[in-house]
């Protein structure tokens, strides 16, 4: 049996990274301080061992695993719990219309600015590229299809699969069909109250999984820094940048003018309570896999009501999407239009801001998202789709910047749908932290993972 050495040495070395990362936590370190320094841990590693992380890559497969496998049922109870918890049809339908529209909002700014920035540029300009023969795009679903593919037809196929529309739209049938049930039959709350208790076991669970996160950033970040051929990604460094600066520019620029001029809140105060979900999601690279570290700093740090912090930021899993369905397919395009010399009118751009916001509706909050977004909105604007295979070198470079404005984004929503609704304590959402090591939510996690 042949022995690797480097992946050992690989091992060992992640091994005193987690060793540092655990002396730290009983040193009572801020969790995204730790967070931080296992993903310098991780790129250290990378850069030292390169494609050798097979064994260290497993601690990261198997933290993407249980979050995954908790994931998908936690958002069915907490959507049903939130459902019946807003009760009445009015509010609900007004919660529901206004997450869609800071949602869509979110997606319609950002896709915006790529499109000035990118033309601005002339991305792709003069770019010189040999496809190989046999690459394959994803495939593209039909409009047809992707419509009925959000509703539920099997809700353990769609679990299966983490098509978490349907699993959504499911919860949502139950919630309401609750309420109104439950106007003229009392009996039927024995049901709730099992709702209720499974969202906070659940939440729970989850949450003691987050604990391990540091750890798991290790892995992940040394696997994606140690399969990056530097070689490859040279020729694209432009895109990558500009990718990340838009990403940058509409997290801590657009959503600060949102937070600002339509919620009329302190933009600071936001961020830095908001910080926490926002590295999480930057290293795990999963929108949905975040969802309960966000949902906890809505909800705990900066005053969102419960139920319009779950619903919201789950819609805002798998809807909107500034990042992955607005910046990155837009992005991609007008550089595909421009590396092949195709002309474009000023309604033709306009309209892949349109194209843009509807492939954003289903999508869902997992790595790799992006390049299925990019490849809708390629085929529907008749642009050369093996063009997106040239760029995955870099996507999943751009997809910690891309999932880090998704869940900021949504929590962007949340506040505002809060805030416009009368569901925000503003006392809190105001309230300078004090000086601790984590928040509760996450404290509670990481004492457990210890």
């Amino acid at each position: 049996m042949n022995v690797n050495f480097l992946e050992i040495g690989a091992l060992a070395a992640a091994l005193v990274g987690f060793g540092l990362l655990y002396y730290l936590h009983r040193r009572r370190v801020n969790f995204g301080i730790r967070t931080l320094v296992g993903t310098a841990i991780g790129v250290v590693i990378g850069l030292i061992f390169r494609e050798n992380y097979t064994y260290v890559a497993a601690f990261g497969s198997i933290y993407a695993g249980a979050l995954q496998a908790f994931v998908v049922p936690l958002l069915l109870f907490s959507v049903i719990s939130s459902i019946t918890n807003l009760g009445e049809s009015i509010r609900l339908q007004k919660v529901g219309l206004k997450s869609v529209l800071f949602l869509l909002l979110n997606t319609f700014t950002a896709s915006v600015l790529t499109l000035a920035a990118a033309v601005g540029l002339g991305i792709g300009r003069g770019f010189n590229y040999t496809l190989d023969a046999e690459a394959q795009a994803a495939e593209v679903p039909t409009v047809v299809d992707t419509i009925v593919g959000l509703f539920p037809r099997n809700v353990i196929t769609s679990w299966g699969n983490n098509a978490v529309v349907p699993i959504i739209v499911f919860a949502l049938v139950i919630g309401i069909a609750y309420n109104k049930v439950r106007k003229h039959d009392e009996s039927v709350t024995v049901f709730k109250s099992f709702v209720d208790a499974g969202n906070k076991v659940l939440g729970k669970a989850i949450n003691w999984i987050v604990g391990f996160t540091p750890y798991a950033v290790t892995s992940l970040i040394a696997r994606a820094v140690g399969r990056s051929n530097v070689a490859d990604l040279l020729p694209l460094l432009t895109v990558l940048v500009v990718a990340y600066v838009l990403c940058a520019v509409q997290l801590f620029g657009v959503e600060a003018l949102l937070i600002r001029f339509i919620g009329r809140l302190n933009p600071i105060h936001f961020f830095r309570k908001i910080a926490p979900a926002g590295v999480v999601a930057f290293t795990s690279q999963s929108s949905v896999g975040t969802l309960p570290v966000t949902i906890g700093q809505l909800r705990e740090e900066l005053g969102v009501d419960e139920d319009v912090a779950s619903f919201t930021t789950s819609l805002g899993a798998n809807l909107g999407m500034p990042g992955c369905a607005g910046v990155w397919p837009v992005l991609t395009a007008v550089f595909a239009i421009h590396a092949s010399g195709i002309h474009y009118s000023v309604p033709q751009y306009l309209s892949l801001i349109a194209l843009a916001l509807l492939v954003s509706i289903g999508t869902v909050g997992v790595p790799g998202t992006a390049t299925i977004t990019a490849t809708a909105l390629f085929a529907a604007a008749g642009l050369p789709v093996e063009l997106i295979v040239l760029l995955s070198p870099i996507s999943s470079i751009v997809d910690m910047a891309r999932t880090a404005t998704n869940v900021v984004g949504a929590a962007t929503a949340s506040v505002l749908v809060a805030k416009t609704e009368g569901l925000l304590d503003e006392d809190a959402y105001n309230r300078v932290p004090k000086k601790k090591t984590t928040s509760s939510t996450e404290e509670t996690a990481a004492e457990k993972a210890a």
